[in-house]
């Protein structure tokens, strides 16, 4: 029977831990896309949802730091872990950003001269379309690159436009949730765009060091041969 000063008693749960913290974070995706769905604004179902919804997602989103964080810890880092992790993470930020640019956070009547529909979430079609291609174009390039061998970790920049991404969601839910149409709120529309509108650029922006670092891999690795 192990007891405390056994320094083996735990292996088994450290190695195995970080990887279920994982593959929870895509079960919680999975259960934040299923509360979301029972949600549309200005209709009949209750606002209350978007608060379950926003405490689901901050939950997965901790897993995110937790997972890693464990694995660095204890040393068991894994290809398993390598792939899912961002994997899941793509799973549950750009599934959130295509519900808040989906039909259930359109503010009904609203048509203008700038734009067909209006999104109380402050989140458009063509936002999601700008992340979910940087997304695709780093999977893209870091599968190429350690296919030959070469470690393609996450950089600054990723990691800071992962937490932003991550802050952005639960805000906006907690937005429309108190509505900035209403008297007194429209402050709270000012901060929703400004952070949507940042979360963008910072997505954008932080490719381009995966960009540039590829291209000198692919380079030096052209001038060797």
């Amino acid at each position: 029977m192990p007891t405390f000063a056994d320094p083996h008693a735990g292996l088994p749960m450290q190695r195995h831990l970080p990887n279920q913290l994982t593959l929870f974070r895509l079960v919680l995706a999975a259960l934040f896309f299923v509360i979301l769905n029972q949600y549309r604004y200005a209709s009949s179902t209750p606002d209350w949802i978007l608060l379950i919804a926003m405490v689901v997602f901050i939950v997965a989103a901790l897993t995110d730091y937790l997972d890693g964080y464990l694995a660095r810890k204890w040393q068991v880092e894994s290809t398993f872990g390598r792939i899912m992790d961002p994997f899941c993470d793509k799973v549950l930020v750009i599934g959130a950003f295509i519900y808040l640019a989906g039909p259930r956070f359109v503010m009904p009547d609203a048509v203008d001269d700038r734009a067909i529909f209006v999104m109380v979430s402050g989140v458009y079609p063509w936002m999601v379309a700008i992340i979910l291609a940087r997304e695709l174009l780093v999977t893209g390039v870091r599968g190429e690159l350690e296919g030959k061998g070469i470690q393609f970790g996450a950089n600054m920049s990723g990691k800071l436009k992962m937490v932003l991404q991550s802050v952005t969601v639960p805000v906006v839910l907690l937005i429309v949730f108190f509505d900035p149409k209403l008297a007194g709120h429209g402050w709270m529309g000012w901060v929703r765009d400004i952070l949507v509108y940042l979360t963008v650029i910072v997505t954008l922006v932080s490719g381009i060091p995966y960009f540039v670092q590829a291209v000198r891999v692919m380079t030096r690795s052209s001038n060797s041969n």
